[in-house]
């Protein structure tokens, strides 16, 4: 689970693309952390770049397939 110090760095928001999920590889549209909602795994991603390949990591059955979920946005 990603952690933090400092709660003023972060805003809360509402939208739409923290509900995505995004498949192994697929290109995200934000930068930021993601997780993968089966195991919590958590890796960064550029806007514009793949997320990690479908052996990046790998699940058991009762995890289900890889999916990420993006977690915390980047604002540059």
């Amino acid at each position: 689970m990603a952690s933090y110090k400092y709660g003023n760095y972060f805003d809360k928001s509402e939208g739409a693309e923290f509900d995505q999920e995004h498949r192994p590889g697929g290109v995200t549209s934000h930068s930021g952390i993601y997780r993968c909602m089966g195991c919590g795994k958590e890796v960064t991603s550029e806007g514009g770049n793949p997320l990690p390949p479908q052996n990046h990591h790998q699940h058991t059955a009762a995890q289900g397939q890889i999916r990420w979920r993006m977690i915390a946005k980047a604002h540059h």
